[in-house]
């Protein structure tokens, strides 16, 4: 990683008020790069022998409870995890759709289509809202910016 990465990586967990270990960069730094939903298996081959996998565990936990990551749907049944962009922590907002191309297999956030609140009945408290879009990515349908 170049110094300015880490310095991004660094100041990042410093904002979340957590302190800055080589493990938590590691695995920020990979989230910063990939720019897409990733789950801890993912993370644990980009790693390689660098991270076992009860770091990589505590980490994603930690960057939940502090705002740094959110959950991401997964048709496939293993939880993703993707940046924050904005959230705090102690406030959350991911009222964004997430994107799983059936080609290539990688989810994007896709923080320009928010999804509306519902009405809910009497008694019921929201406390999180998702939805997986699944179709075919920019780069796999050859659509991608050029």
């Amino acid at each position: 990683m170049d110094m300015a990465a880490t310095a991004r990586t660094s100041g990042l967990l410093r904002k979340h008020d957590l302190r800055v270990t080589k493990g938590r960069t590691d695995i920020l730094g990979i989230f910063l790069r990939q720019g897409i939903a990733l789950s801890e298996r993912e993370l644990e081959d980009l790693l390689g022998d660098s991270c076992d996998r009860v770091t990589i565990y505590r980490t994603l936990t930690t960057f939940l409870e502090h705002g740094l990551l959110h959950r991401v749907p997964d048709d496939a049944g293993a939880a993703k995890y993707a940046l924050c962009a904005g959230c705090a922590h102690q406030v959350h907002r991911h009222d964004h759709i997430h994107f799983k191309c059936t080609r290539c297999g990688q989810t994007t956030c896709v923080e320009e289509v928010r999804i509306p609140t519902p009405a809910l009945p009497p008694g019921f408290i929201l406390t999180e809202v998702s939805m997986l879009m699944q179709g075919i990515c920019p780069a796999c349908s050859g659509l991608a910016a050029r």
